[in-house]
Protein backbone atom coordinates (compact mmCIF):
# COMPACT_ATOMS: atom_id res chain seq x y z
CA UNK A 1 0.00 0.00 0.00
CA UNK A 2 2.94 2.56 0.83
CA UNK A 3 4.81 1.85 -2.03
CA UNK A 4 1.62 1.86 -4.60
CA UNK A 5 0.91 5.92 -2.58
CA UNK A 6 4.57 6.47 -3.05
CA UNK A 7 4.71 5.89 -6.74
CA UNK A 8 0.78 8.20 -7.13
CA UNK A 9 2.44 10.99 -5.55
CA UNK A 10 5.12 12.30 -7.94
CA UNK A 11 2.90 11.65 -10.54
CA UNK A 12 0.14 13.84 -9.04
CA UNK A 13 2.78 16.75 -8.03
CA UNK A 14 4.02 17.07 -11.69
CA UNK A 15 0.65 17.04 -13.27
CA UNK A 16 -0.50 19.87 -10.77
CA UNK A 17 2.75 21.99 -11.39
CA UNK A 18 1.92 21.73 -15.55
CA UNK A 19 -2.07 22.56 -14.85
CA UNK A 20 -0.64 25.89 -12.39
CA UNK A 21 1.56 26.58 -15.70
CA UNK A 22 -1.28 26.45 -17.88
CA UNK A 23 -3.49 28.63 -15.62
CA UNK A 24 -0.60 31.41 -15.52
CA UNK A 25 -0.32 30.92 -19.40
CA UNK A 26 -3.99 31.92 -20.03
CA UNK A 27 -3.67 34.79 -17.02
CA UNK A 28 -0.71 36.42 -18.80
CA UNK A 29 -2.28 36.18 -22.46
CA UNK A 30 -2.88 40.01 -23.66
CA UNK A 31 -6.37 40.96 -24.82
CA UNK A 32 -6.41 42.92 -27.43
CA UNK A 33 -8.36 46.60 -26.10
CA UNK A 34 -11.12 48.07 -28.27
CA UNK A 35 -10.06 51.81 -29.60
CA UNK A 36 -12.03 54.40 -31.23
CA UNK A 37 -11.15 54.96 -34.80
CA UNK A 38 -11.59 57.89 -37.59
CA UNK A 39 -10.92 57.61 -40.84
CA UNK A 40 -9.52 61.05 -41.83
CA UNK A 41 -9.46 62.82 -45.44
CA UNK A 42 -8.13 65.87 -46.57
CA UNK A 43 -11.78 66.99 -47.07
CA UNK A 44 -11.55 66.74 -42.89
CA UNK A 45 -9.37 70.18 -43.16
CA UNK A 46 -11.10 71.74 -45.31
CA UNK A 47 -12.65 75.42 -44.20
CA UNK A 48 -15.66 75.53 -44.83
CA UNK A 49 -19.09 77.61 -43.70
CA UNK A 50 -22.20 77.25 -43.87
CA UNK A 51 -24.84 80.33 -45.15
CA UNK A 52 -28.59 80.08 -45.11
CA UNK A 53 -29.75 81.40 -48.25
CA UNK A 54 -32.46 81.84 -50.73
CA UNK A 55 -33.43 80.90 -54.39
CA UNK A 56 -33.85 84.37 -56.15
CA UNK A 57 -33.58 85.77 -59.98
CA UNK A 58 -30.58 87.26 -61.47
CA UNK A 59 -32.62 89.76 -63.10
CA UNK A 60 -35.25 91.64 -61.22
CA UNK A 61 -37.08 94.33 -62.88
CA UNK A 62 -38.86 97.59 -60.85
CA UNK A 63 -41.50 98.49 -63.26
CA UNK A 64 -43.23 101.94 -63.73
CA UNK A 65 -46.35 103.19 -66.11
CA UNK A 66 -44.41 106.02 -68.46
CA UNK A 67 -47.18 107.81 -68.39
CA UNK A 68 -49.23 109.27 -65.29
CA UNK A 69 -52.44 108.68 -64.59
CA UNK A 70 -55.32 106.05 -62.35
CA UNK A 71 -54.86 102.62 -62.44
CA UNK A 72 -58.06 100.79 -63.92
CA UNK A 73 -57.52 97.69 -63.88
CA UNK A 74 -54.59 94.94 -62.60
CA UNK A 75 -54.62 91.43 -63.76
CA UNK A 76 -51.68 90.05 -61.30
CA UNK A 77 -51.39 88.98 -57.36
CA UNK A 78 -48.02 88.88 -55.94
CA UNK A 79 -46.78 85.45 -56.94
CA UNK A 80 -48.46 85.47 -60.06
CA UNK A 81 -46.77 84.04 -62.89
CA UNK A 82 -46.40 86.06 -66.42
CA UNK A 83 -45.28 85.51 -70.20
CA UNK A 84 -43.66 88.35 -72.11
CA UNK A 85 -45.91 90.40 -73.08
CA UNK A 86 -49.09 89.76 -70.64
CA UNK A 87 -50.62 93.08 -69.66
CA UNK A 88 -50.44 93.33 -65.98
CA UNK A 89 -51.88 96.76 -64.99
CA UNK A 90 -53.54 99.33 -67.40
CA UNK A 91 -54.03 103.62 -66.51
CA UNK A 92 -57.12 105.12 -67.57
CA UNK A 93 -56.90 106.21 -70.72
CA UNK A 94 -59.10 108.75 -71.54
CA UNK A 95 -57.28 111.87 -70.77
CA UNK A 96 -54.40 110.65 -72.93
CA UNK A 97 -57.08 109.74 -76.04
CA UNK A 98 -58.97 113.44 -75.60
CA UNK A 99 -54.91 114.80 -75.97
CA UNK A 100 -54.25 112.18 -78.84
CA UNK A 101 -57.53 113.81 -80.47
CA UNK A 102 -56.19 117.38 -79.99
CA UNK A 103 -52.57 116.55 -81.10
CA UNK A 104 -54.38 114.92 -84.30
CA UNK A 105 -56.51 118.60 -85.17
CA UNK A 106 -53.10 119.75 -84.36
CA UNK A 107 -51.84 118.15 -87.17
CA UNK A 108 -54.31 119.03 -89.39
CA UNK A 109 -54.55 122.44 -89.06
CA UNK A 110 -50.59 122.90 -89.36
CA UNK A 111 -51.03 120.89 -92.67
CA UNK A 112 -52.91 123.33 -93.90
CA UNK A 113 -51.49 126.34 -93.15
CA UNK A 114 -48.23 124.53 -94.98
CA UNK A 115 -50.20 124.28 -97.88
CA UNK A 116 -50.90 128.03 -97.82
CA UNK A 117 -47.59 128.78 -96.90
CA UNK A 118 -46.39 126.78 -99.83
CA UNK A 119 -48.65 128.69 -102.43
CA UNK A 120 -47.92 131.53 -100.90
CA UNK A 121 -44.05 130.66 -101.68
CA UNK A 122 -44.73 129.51 -105.24
CA UNK A 123 -46.79 132.62 -106.52
CA UNK A 124 -44.45 135.15 -104.96
CA UNK A 125 -41.75 133.44 -106.28
CA UNK A 126 -43.12 133.27 -109.72
CA UNK A 127 -43.65 137.41 -109.12
CA UNK A 128 -39.94 138.22 -108.44
CA UNK A 129 -38.81 136.00 -111.02
CA UNK A 130 -40.91 138.72 -113.57
CA UNK A 131 -39.31 140.90 -111.05
CA UNK A 132 -42.64 142.47 -110.09
CA UNK A 133 -42.00 142.12 -105.97
CA UNK A 134 -38.44 143.08 -104.33
CA UNK A 135 -36.23 140.43 -103.03
CA UNK A 136 -37.45 141.47 -99.67
CA UNK A 137 -40.94 140.31 -99.65
CA UNK A 138 -40.01 136.79 -101.85
CA UNK A 139 -37.68 136.35 -98.22
CA UNK A 140 -40.95 136.76 -96.08
CA UNK A 141 -42.47 134.77 -97.95
CA UNK A 142 -39.91 131.98 -97.55
CA UNK A 143 -39.60 132.64 -94.06
CA UNK A 144 -43.25 132.11 -93.56
CA UNK A 145 -43.26 128.98 -95.68
CA UNK A 146 -40.21 127.49 -92.95
CA UNK A 147 -41.91 128.59 -90.14
CA UNK A 148 -45.25 126.47 -91.39
CA UNK A 149 -43.19 123.36 -92.36
CA UNK A 150 -42.03 123.68 -88.68
CA UNK A 151 -44.82 123.97 -86.81
CA UNK A 152 -46.51 121.00 -89.14
CA UNK A 153 -43.16 118.66 -87.69
CA UNK A 154 -43.79 119.75 -84.76
CA UNK A 155 -47.28 118.77 -84.91
CA UNK A 156 -46.77 115.29 -86.44
CA UNK A 157 -44.22 115.00 -83.55
CA UNK A 158 -46.71 115.64 -80.74
CA UNK A 159 -49.79 113.10 -82.85
CA UNK A 160 -46.59 110.43 -81.90
CA UNK A 161 -45.98 111.20 -78.50
CA UNK A 162 -49.68 110.92 -78.33
CA UNK A 163 -49.74 107.52 -80.45
CA UNK A 164 -47.44 105.80 -77.80
CA UNK A 165 -48.43 107.55 -74.51
CA UNK A 166 -51.86 105.74 -75.42
CA UNK A 167 -49.64 102.35 -75.85
CA UNK A 168 -48.58 102.65 -71.92
CA UNK A 169 -51.59 102.68 -70.45
CA UNK A 170 -50.81 99.02 -70.62
CA UNK A 171 -48.39 98.06 -68.38
CA UNK A 172 -46.79 94.56 -70.33
CA UNK A 173 -44.10 91.95 -68.90
CA UNK A 174 -41.02 92.01 -70.34
CA UNK A 175 -39.74 88.49 -70.17
CA UNK A 176 -41.18 85.48 -68.74
CA UNK A 177 -41.33 86.06 -65.01
CA UNK A 178 -42.71 86.07 -61.13
CA UNK A 179 -44.49 89.01 -59.90
CA UNK A 180 -42.43 89.26 -56.65
CA UNK A 181 -44.40 92.55 -55.13
CA UNK A 182 -46.95 94.71 -55.99
CA UNK A 183 -46.77 98.67 -54.53
CA UNK A 184 -50.40 100.21 -55.73
CA UNK A 185 -53.74 99.10 -55.91
CA UNK A 186 -56.71 99.68 -58.40
CA UNK A 187 -58.12 103.31 -58.37
CA UNK A 188 -55.04 105.10 -57.35
CA UNK A 189 -53.41 107.49 -59.14
CA UNK A 190 -49.39 107.25 -60.15
CA UNK A 191 -47.31 109.38 -61.63
CA UNK A 192 -44.96 108.64 -64.31
CA UNK A 193 -41.79 106.74 -63.00
CA UNK A 194 -43.47 105.52 -60.06
CA UNK A 195 -42.81 101.96 -59.00
CA UNK A 196 -45.59 99.98 -59.15
CA UNK A 197 -44.70 96.01 -59.17
CA UNK A 198 -41.59 93.98 -59.12
CA UNK A 199 -41.52 91.16 -61.56
CA UNK A 200 -38.21 88.47 -61.23
CA UNK A 201 -37.49 86.70 -64.21
CA UNK A 202 -37.55 82.92 -64.38
CA UNK A 203 -34.68 82.49 -66.92
CA UNK A 204 -31.92 82.37 -64.75
CA UNK A 205 -32.06 81.77 -60.99
CA UNK A 206 -29.13 81.65 -58.21
CA UNK A 207 -28.81 81.96 -54.84
CA UNK A 208 -28.09 85.02 -52.49
CA UNK A 209 -26.61 85.10 -48.93
CA UNK A 210 -25.34 87.29 -46.30
CA UNK A 211 -21.74 87.32 -45.36
CA UNK A 212 -21.01 89.00 -42.41
CA UNK A 213 -17.53 91.52 -42.25
CA UNK A 214 -15.50 89.24 -40.57
CA UNK A 215 -15.70 86.74 -43.65
CA UNK A 216 -15.14 88.58 -46.49
CA UNK A 217 -11.44 87.19 -46.76
CA UNK A 218 -12.77 83.86 -47.25
CA UNK A 219 -14.35 84.50 -50.68
CA UNK A 220 -13.83 86.49 -53.48
CA UNK A 221 -16.00 86.15 -56.94
CA UNK A 222 -15.63 83.20 -58.23
CA UNK A 223 -15.23 80.72 -55.34
CA UNK A 224 -16.65 77.31 -55.69
CA UNK A 225 -19.18 76.44 -53.52
CA UNK A 226 -22.02 74.08 -52.93
CA UNK A 227 -25.94 74.55 -52.84
CA UNK A 228 -28.32 72.34 -50.82
CA UNK A 229 -31.64 72.92 -51.28
CA UNK A 230 -34.04 72.41 -48.25
CA UNK A 231 -36.99 70.86 -50.43
CA UNK A 232 -34.53 69.11 -53.09
CA UNK A 233 -32.60 65.64 -52.30
CA UNK A 234 -29.39 66.67 -53.93
CA UNK A 235 -27.28 69.52 -53.84
CA UNK A 236 -25.70 71.36 -56.67
CA UNK A 237 -22.44 73.09 -57.55
CA UNK A 238 -22.19 77.16 -57.52
CA UNK A 239 -19.96 79.72 -58.04
CA UNK A 240 -20.03 83.25 -56.23
CA UNK A 241 -20.58 85.73 -58.89
CA UNK A 242 -20.85 88.91 -57.07
CA UNK A 243 -19.93 90.31 -53.82
CA UNK A 244 -21.90 93.43 -52.64
CA UNK A 245 -19.12 96.58 -52.21
CA UNK A 246 -21.88 97.84 -49.33
CA UNK A 247 -23.25 96.20 -45.87
CA UNK A 248 -26.99 96.29 -45.60
CA UNK A 249 -27.38 99.38 -43.05
CA UNK A 250 -29.88 97.19 -40.74
CA UNK A 251 -27.87 93.86 -40.78
CA UNK A 252 -24.21 94.57 -41.55
CA UNK A 253 -23.89 91.70 -43.54
CA UNK A 254 -22.74 91.92 -47.48
CA UNK A 255 -25.12 90.33 -49.54
CA UNK A 256 -23.46 87.57 -52.53
CA UNK A 257 -25.11 85.97 -55.01
CA UNK A 258 -24.21 82.83 -56.60
CA UNK A 259 -24.93 81.78 -60.15
CA UNK A 260 -26.34 78.11 -60.35
CA UNK A 261 -24.92 76.62 -63.76
CA UNK A 262 -26.40 73.39 -63.51
CA UNK A 263 -29.50 74.38 -61.63
CA UNK A 264 -32.00 71.84 -60.89
CA UNK A 265 -35.20 71.94 -62.92
CA UNK A 266 -37.25 71.48 -59.73
CA UNK A 267 -35.96 74.90 -57.69
CA UNK A 268 -38.60 77.48 -57.61
CA UNK A 269 -38.12 81.13 -56.06
CA UNK A 270 -37.87 81.85 -52.60
CA UNK A 271 -36.96 78.01 -51.40
CA UNK A 272 -34.41 77.84 -48.65
CA UNK A 273 -31.38 76.45 -49.36
CA UNK A 274 -27.98 75.53 -47.10
CA UNK A 275 -25.08 77.29 -48.94
CA UNK A 276 -21.11 75.61 -48.28
CA UNK A 277 -18.19 77.82 -48.96
CA UNK A 278 -15.18 75.65 -49.17
CA UNK A 279 -11.51 76.86 -49.47
CA UNK A 280 -9.71 76.90 -52.12
CA UNK A 281 -9.16 73.44 -53.51
CA UNK A 282 -5.47 74.24 -55.16
CA UNK A 283 -3.75 74.88 -51.90
CA UNK A 284 -6.09 73.24 -49.34
CA UNK A 285 -3.29 71.42 -47.89
CA UNK A 286 -1.40 74.90 -47.51
CA UNK A 287 -4.16 75.91 -45.47
CA UNK A 288 -5.65 73.38 -43.34
CA UNK A 289 -3.97 70.23 -42.94
CA UNK A 290 -6.00 67.51 -41.32
CA UNK A 291 -8.39 67.95 -38.90
CA UNK A 292 -8.71 65.29 -36.05
CA UNK A 293 -10.26 65.48 -32.56
CA UNK A 294 -7.93 66.88 -29.56
CA UNK A 295 -8.13 63.09 -27.67
CA UNK A 296 -6.10 61.42 -30.80
CA UNK A 297 -2.62 63.69 -29.41
CA UNK A 298 -0.17 61.18 -27.90
CA UNK A 299 2.78 63.38 -26.53
CA UNK A 300 5.98 62.06 -25.79
CA UNK A 301 8.38 64.71 -24.61
CA UNK A 302 8.28 67.52 -26.79
CA UNK A 303 7.34 65.23 -29.93
CA UNK A 304 3.48 64.51 -31.18
CA UNK A 305 2.26 61.41 -32.40
CA UNK A 306 -1.47 60.51 -33.20
CA UNK A 307 -1.72 55.99 -33.20
CA UNK A 308 -2.06 54.74 -36.49
CA UNK A 309 -3.86 51.65 -37.02
CA UNK A 310 -2.83 49.05 -39.79
CA UNK A 311 -4.41 46.74 -42.06
CA UNK A 312 -3.68 43.93 -39.10
CA UNK A 313 -5.06 45.53 -36.59
CA UNK A 314 -1.70 46.48 -34.86
CA UNK A 315 -0.86 50.35 -33.86
CA UNK A 316 1.97 52.51 -34.55
CA UNK A 317 2.79 55.87 -34.13
CA UNK A 318 3.01 58.77 -36.50
CA UNK A 319 4.76 61.75 -36.00
CA UNK A 320 2.56 65.14 -36.89
CA UNK A 321 2.90 68.53 -36.59
CA UNK A 322 0.08 70.66 -34.95
CA UNK A 323 -1.00 73.45 -36.88
CA UNK A 324 -3.73 75.32 -35.43
CA UNK A 325 -5.56 74.60 -32.17
CA UNK A 326 -9.47 74.80 -32.19
CA UNK A 327 -12.24 74.21 -29.33
CA UNK A 328 -12.66 70.29 -29.62
CA UNK A 329 -10.02 69.50 -32.63
CA UNK A 330 -6.48 70.19 -33.69
CA UNK A 331 -5.24 71.20 -37.72
CA UNK A 332 -2.28 68.79 -38.33
CA UNK A 333 0.26 68.39 -40.72
CA UNK A 334 1.89 64.72 -41.64
CA UNK A 335 -1.21 62.72 -41.87
CA UNK A 336 -2.61 61.50 -45.36
CA UNK A 337 -6.28 60.67 -46.70
CA UNK A 338 -7.10 57.39 -45.52
CA UNK A 339 -4.88 57.39 -42.44
CA UNK A 340 -7.07 55.38 -39.45
CA UNK A 341 -6.15 57.24 -36.06
CA UNK A 342 -7.41 56.44 -33.17
CA UNK A 343 -9.57 58.67 -31.45
CA UNK A 344 -10.00 57.21 -27.71
CA UNK A 345 -7.20 55.75 -26.00
CA UNK A 346 -3.99 56.61 -27.08
CA UNK A 347 -1.97 56.81 -23.50
CA UNK A 348 -2.86 53.09 -22.76
CA UNK A 349 -1.65 51.71 -26.08
CA UNK A 350 1.90 50.41 -27.03
CA UNK A 351 3.67 49.58 -30.50
CA UNK A 352 2.69 47.54 -32.43
CA UNK A 353 0.11 46.42 -30.57
CA UNK A 354 -3.08 44.46 -31.55
CA UNK A 355 -6.60 46.16 -31.20
CA UNK A 356 -9.96 45.65 -31.94
CA UNK A 357 -11.81 48.59 -33.36
CA UNK A 358 -14.87 49.90 -32.41
CA UNK A 359 -16.90 52.82 -34.06
CA UNK A 360 -15.25 53.69 -36.63
CA UNK A 361 -15.96 57.24 -37.86
CA UNK A 362 -16.42 57.28 -41.47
Amino acid sequence: MRHGLAAVLPLFVLTTFFCAGCDDEEATKEIAPFVKTKAVSQADGTQSLVYEGFVCGRYETNMAFQVSGKILHRYIEAGSAVRAGDVLMTIDPKDIREQSKQNESQVAAASANLKLAESNLARYRELYNQQAIAAAVLDQYQTNYEAALSEYQNAIAARSLSVNALSYTNLTANADGVISAINVEEGQVVTAGQEVLTLVQTGELETEINLPENRLADVTVGTPVKVKFWALPNETAGVIREIYPMADATSKTYKARISLPDAPSAIRLGMTAAVTVLADATDTAAKSGIEVPLSALYQTDDTTYVWIVSDDNTVKTKKITVREFKSNSVTVDGLQSGDIVVTAGVNKLRENQKVQVKGEAK
